[in-house]
């Protein structure tokens, strides 16, 4: 029987080190998804789970409600971005070191894929930065990273009416700043697809 985030919480406290991993296991996907809609690089999203979970465990002594896990990763992941944040440099030096293609295809498409996975994400990360970064932080855990109002609410420490007015606001002004910015057809449909508006 698996057990739930509260019991696995309770276990790494009382200093079950196999209760953390098994938290890793089950949250570290949407913590690695977070950060790549935050940052448009999948390797800096890789090093931002490393940062989020490391955080996590320096603060294993907290108490959490029931159900609170998830949110409150996601409540260190938003603090992690705000005081680490990847730059454009960072960004550059991750596409350098990338391999070019060679003959096998297989590989060669991976590696395409992932770049325009990464030109897509960089595109709306330049919209979405032009959003407050309260409004920013809303859009990308609700619409991004599937959490609930109430779960945003705790993660950002503001209330559920907060949470929902923020949503509001980013998906309008969003919706405004794709049609002002004068994407070519493909361009919009990749941008909307990227914001699920």
């Amino acid at each position: 029987m698996e057990l739930d985030d509260t019991t696995l919480w309770s276990r790494l406290r009382a200093g079950d080190r196999n209760a953390f991993e098994a938290l890793f296991e089950r949250h570290a996907r949407a913590i690695y998804n977070y950060g790549f809609h935050r940052l448009g690089d999948w390797s800096a999203a890789e090093d931002f789970v490393s940062l989020v979970f490391l955080e996590a465990w320096r603060r294993r002594e907290k108490e959490l409600e029931p159900g609170k896990v998830l949110p409150w990763l996601f409540g260190i992941a938003t603090n992690v971005l705000r005081n680490q944040r990847r730059s454009e440099r960072r960004f550059a030096a991750a596409l350098a070191r990338v391999p070019g293609a060679d003959e096998n295809s297989g590989f060669a498409d991976d590696v395409n894929e992932r770049l325009d996975d990464e030109r897509k994400m960089k595109r709306a990360l330049q919209l979405l930065s032009r959003l407050p970064k309260r409004e920013q932080d809303v859009f990308v855990l609700c619409s991004w990273s599937g959490l609930s109002y109430e779960e945003a609410s705790f993660a950002l420490d503001v209330p559920v009416g907060t949470v929902r007015s923020r949503l509001s606001r980013a998906r309008a002004r969003l919706r405004e700043l794709n049609l002002v910015c004068g994407h070519e057809p493909d361009e919009t449909t990749n941008s909307q697809e990227a914001f699920e508006l």
